[in-house]
């Protein structure tokens, strides 16, 4: 089984169809490239989702992986090992905040700062046993869990999927005064993206984080921003609240915290918050083992001895002036961030994924998301003439 074309006839067949890739089978990567089995190189413009934002395989973290596969990779958190606590004291201090709990997946842990708010909730806000109410947007994507499709606005992550867990409340996206109207008395938290992502990189109105802030102070509601996708440098800040000024209650993140080699996500608050949790209440065998927990520090060493945020800033204002310069008949518009770039597509340009297949075929990987959006985000190591290569074939295509 060497072709490409044999990889993906056994993948369909025996492969749950709940996924629809473009037809690349890849099979080694290194910065910003990425190979097929046939030994055509790629340009790598989605980055995993922003879990790669350090490249693939960066040597230094590739380093710590495998020094520390050479030691102890799993101990589950009935002991204690020699890697968590300098973790957690690391992440801690670059986010500013007092604890932290570290899990694997990003949906992982959003669960954990639902629970983790629901709990403040009951302990410290004296809200009446089970009538907690977390409030979130429209078009968000916080995970694939039961409970996270609960409170979402997409039909098609729900059909089939109920009964759903309650406790939630949508409101729209970037309207700081209907956040208002929906609190409550049972309100403990609003869960939040700074940017959504999934929904086509959705940026908000200036201001808006600033507002949320200051209506959830004035509320005693926790502020949970979701940055999983944003954070870590993507935005050209390392975290994407910095743009307003503005700090959350509990901070989610994840992807490129193990710069891509690893799953961990991690959820970072006060202590108030954060002590809610006694022994028993809340656990998983790998979060925070020490495998995890090595590659993560030197992840979060190179996004800063590198300034990763700074190089998507400066990049990402030079590649949207060059995205924007396509706004005609195909492109309507380009929005986004840093190195977290969208292209919307007019209505009568035809669907998203046949340019994102042409793009492919130039030797450019990127993603459709939703029918007319393409998404752009390499990783942030990219030099500038690879970005030129980038753009020299998105105008080709998009032009």
């Amino acid at each position: 089984m060497t072709s490409s074309k044999q990889i993906i006839a056994a993948t369909e067949k025996f492969g749950a169809r709940n996924y629809h890739p473009l037809p690349v089978v890849l099979s080694r990567g290194e910065g910003v490239w990425l190979y097929d089995v046939e030994g055509n190189r790629y340009l790598d413009f989605l980055s995993a989702y922003s879990a790669v934002n350090q490249g693939h395989r960066h040597p230094r973290i590739m380093a710590a992986l495998v020094e520390q596969a050479g030691r102890l990779t799993l101990t589950s958190r009935a002991f204690h090992n020699d890697q968590l606590g300098p973790f957690l004291q690391e992440v801690c201090q670059l986010a500013d905040m007092e604890m932290a709990l570290p899990m694997n997946t990003g949906a992982e842990a959003v669960e954990t700062a639902i629970k983790a708010a629901r709990k403040w909730g009951y302990q410290e806000k004296g809200v009446a046993a089970d009538r907690a109410q977390i409030i979130c947007c429209r078009d968000n994507f916080h995970g694939r869990t039961t409970t996270v499709i609960s409170f979402s606005s997409e039909q098609q992550y729900r059909e089939g999927f109920g009964p759903f867990t309650p406790g939630f409340t949508l409101v729209d996206y970037g309207d700081a005064e209907a956040l208002e109207r929906a609190i409550g008395p049972d309100t403990v938290a609003f869960l939040v993206e700074p940017i959504q992502g999934e929904a086509g990189v959705v940026v908000p109105p200036p201001g808006y984080l600033a507002r949320v802030r200051e209506i959830c102070d004035r509320h005693r509601v926790l502020l949970i921003l979701d940055e999983i996708q944003t954070g870590l440098g993507r935005t050209g800040k390392m975290f994407c609240f910095e743009h307003e000024g503005v700090r959350p209650d509990l901070l989610v993140l994840g992807k490129a915290i193990s710069g891509g080699v690893l799953p961990v996500s991690v959820v970072l608050g006060p202590a108030e918050v954060m002590g809610v949790f006694r022994p028993g209440d809340h656990g998983s065998t790998f979060g925070g083992n020490p495998l995890g927990a090595a590659v993560a520090r030197e992840a979060l060493r190179v996004l800063v001895e590198e300034d990763l945020p700074g190089r998507a800033a400066r990049l990402g204002e030079y590649f949207r002036g060059r995205l924007e310069a396509l706004v005609g008949p195909r492109v309507k518009l380009v929005r986004g961030r840093g190195l977290l770039l969208a292209v919307v597509l007019r209505e009568d340009a035809g669907g998203a994924r046949q340019y994102c297949e042409q793009l492919m075929q130039q030797g450019l990987l990127c993603k459709e998301t939703h029918e007319d959006i393409i998404r752009f985000a390499p990783p942030l190591v990219i030099e500038q003439a690879d970005l030129d290569w980038a753009c020299e074939r998105i105008e080709q295509v998009l032009g």
